[in-house]
C-alpha cells in the first residue's frame, strides 16, 4: 500500500511511502486484538484495594448480651458485620489484575490494528518533524493542518522529549514513538498519523 507524503503545513509534498504490506495488509483478527486490549487495561489496575473484614477490626470482642431470655436477636462482638461499623464481608483484597498474552498474539494484535486502520484510510504519513523547544501551539496547528486534530496518534521513530512535552497538554492527541506502540493506543486512535522514521521501526515490533 502507498500512501502521501505529507508535511507539517498539510501539503503533499509529492513522495509517496510504500506500506509493509505483511504489518498494514493483513486480514485483522479480531480476538486477538481484544487479548492484548484486556491485556493492557487489565495492567492499568494498582490492585491496591483493601477493606478491613471481621478479625481485622479495632474493638472489644466480647458478646453484646446473653444468648438467650433477652428478647433480642442473638448478637456477637461489635464487629458483626451487620452492625454499622462493624467488618465487611468478603471484602477486597490486594490483588494483581495482570493477564499473561503470548508475545506472537501481542504481534499479531498490533498488526490487525493497523491493518484496519489502513483499510479505514485513517492512517497519515508525515515528514520527520521536531521542535527546539516544547510548542504545544505548534503541535497543535500541525494536527489542524493535517485535519486530525480528534482523536489522534502521533508515531515517531524515537523517543523526543519536545514533542512529547508539546503534546501532553492536549486532551485529544497523544504521541509514542514506534518501540512502546501498543495495540489499545491504536484502536483508541481516530487517526494514526506515522512520521517516515517510523514505518520501518513498526516493522520491526510488530513482524
Amino acid at each position: 500500500m502507498k500512501l502521501e507524503v505529507y508535511n507539517i503545513k498539510g501539503e503533499a509534498t509529492g513522495r509517496k511511502v510504500d506500506l509493509p504490506s505483511e504489518v498494514f495488509g493483513i486480514e485483522p483478527h479480531e480476538h486477538s486484538v481484544w487479548l492484548d486490549v484486556k491485556r493492557y487495561l487489565a495492567a492499568q489496575r494498582q490492585g491496591t484495594h483493601k477493606s478491613k473484614e471481621r478479625s481485622e477490626m479495632s474493638g472489644s470482642t466480647r458478646k453484646l448480651h446473653r444468648q438467650k431470655g433477652t428478647g433480642g436477636s442473638r448478637k456477637g462482638d461489635i464487629n458483626n458485620p451487620l452492625f454499622r461499623g462493624g467488618g465487611r464481608i468478603f471484602g477486597p483484597r490486594p490483588r494483581n489484575y495482570d493477564i499473561q498474552v503470548n508475545t506472537k498474539v501481542s504481534r499479531l494484535a498490533r498488526r490487525s490494528a493497523l491493518s484496519a486502520k489502513a483499510k479505514a484510510g485513517s492512517i497519515i504519513v508525515v515528514e520527520d518533524f521536531t521542535f527546539e523547544q516544547p510548542q504545544t501551539k505548534a503541535f497543535n496547528a500541525i494536527l489542524q493542518a493535517l485535519n486530525a486534530a480528534k482523536k489522534s496518534l502521533t508515531v515517531t521513530g524515537e523517543h523526543n522529549k519536545e514533542l512529547y512535552l508539546s503534546c501532553r497538554n492536549l486532551p485529544n492527541a497523544d504521541i509514542a514513538p514506534a518501540k512502546d506502540l501498543n495495540t489499545y493506543q491504536i484502536m483508541r486512535a481516530g487517526t494514526l498519523i506515522l512520521a517516515e522514521s517510523a514505518i520501518e521501526k513498526i516493522k520491526e515490533v510488530c513482524v
